[in-house]
């Protein structure tokens, strides 16, 4: 390469905390055509895997030179035609490469030694995630390292605004205690794609702030309502913050000017859009589950009242929810379209020959059945 040999190494947090932190500082994240995300760590880089049952974090060296980052994590999860069929899967996250040292195979000695790690693990599948337009991730992947189509699930951003949501009144909210919502996803939910085994240490973890049911009112919980929806949430932004940055000028005036109109004149009420230029924090839906003819107003009830949960935190700003590409679950729950992702991709790669024949069975089944996402993996 003609700047020294290139060394992929586990990452050391006493001499790599700075350093990378310094480096993940001057990389963006998000829909790239139409914002930017920058993300602060909060001091650890590894936070976005630190919750998951094994993790790994690499890093590239030329020379003294930090130039890549990787992350990866390893669980237990149902797929294809669950509860029989379960594999060990690991997740591809945190790719980077500096701009400076792009298009010199840095970005693939990466993954592959990350996928080597895996193997080591006797990990089935290795999967990631990236924006369906962005070019130069789905080229490395699919193109060079043989990852192929899995899922296109939709990512709905909601802004949190300081106006209460109303909260129907013919709408029963309860909130489950671990033990039941656990029960729960394991007998509605472990059937869907990439349901994790461990879903109990999930909603144990201090980041879910809990699971809450809706059901009609006048109905019984404890017997079988007529329609029923369920969700969890997670406070991501105890992990890391997030910073909108090379907005639209027509952004920053409009956020400013509806602010000072809704001040001065407040029975005027314009759609206010939440101060996005400074750090700021945000929950995630996660196990969205419904059932019955009216489940939908009941899934768009449980979104409100999550929202009003958030409304009272000074931190948080946005509220992220992420269903598989099929589910109609979508259709009810709130977003901006122009803060969401219509279609995020997943790709996925076999790692055990035996396992070859069941990935293209897997990629070529309609994905008819809704997709699970690990808030850990966010």
């Amino acid at each position: 390469m003609g700047y020294g040999e290139l060394i992929i190494r586990s990452y050391d947090p006493q001499y790599d905390r700075t350093r990378v932190e310094d480096f993940e500082r001057k990389c963006e994240v998000g829909p790239a055509k139409r914002v930017f995300l920058f993300t602060d760590t909060l001091g650890d880089p590894i936070c976005r895997i630190r919750n998951s049952p094994i993790y790994k974090m690499l890093v590239a060296e030329l020379g003294n030179q930090l130039v890549g980052v990787i992350q990866g994590s390893i669980k237990l999860v149902t797929v294809h035609k669950p509860p029989n069929d379960l594999a060990k899967v690991g997740y591809i996250l945190g790719l980077r490469v500096s701009s400076l040292y792009r298009r010199r195979g840095i970005g693939s000695s990466l993954v592959i030694k990350l996928e080597e790690w895996f193997i080591a693990n006797d990990v089935d599948y290795a999967y990631m995630a990236t924006e369906k337009d962005n070019k130069a991730s789905v080229k490395l992947f699919v193109d060079r390292l043989s990852y192929v189509k899995f899922q296109t699930p939709t990512i709905l951003v909601n802004p949190v605004s300081h106006r209460m949501s109303r909260i129907s009144s013919n709408v029963e909210l309860a909130k489950l205690k671990i033990e039941e919502a656990e029960a729960i996803y394991r007998k509605f939910m472990s059937s869907t794609e990439f349901f994790p085994i461990d879903i109990g240490n999930i909603l144990r973890n201090k980041l879910s702030l809990g699971t809450w049911a809706a059901y009609p009112r006048g109905e019984s919980w404890g017997g079988v309502p007529s329609s029923w929806a369920m969700l969890s949430v997670w406070n991501s932004g105890e992990l890391f913050k997030l910073r909108l940055g090379n907005a639209p000028l027509s952004c920053l005036m409009y956020t400013k000017s509806s602010r000072l109109i809704e001040k001065l004149v407040p029975c005027v009420k314009l759609p206010c859009i939440p101060d996005f230029f400074r750090p700021f924090g945000f929950y995630f839906i996660y196990g969205v589950y419904r059932e019955g003819p009216l489940s939908g107003k009941l899934v768009r009830t449980l979104c409100r009242f999550v929202h009003n949960m958030a409304s009272k935190s000074k931190d948080c700003k946005v509220i992220v929810t992420e269903v598989g590409g099929s589910d109609t679950s979508r259709l009810h729950i709130p977003h901006w379209k122009s803060l969401s992702c219509p279609e995020d991709l997943w790709c996925i790669k076999a790692l055990k020959n035996e396992k070859k024949n069941s990935l293209h069975e897997l990629t070529k089944t309609p994905p008819t059945r809704a997709l699970f996402v690990d808030p850990r993996e966010v």
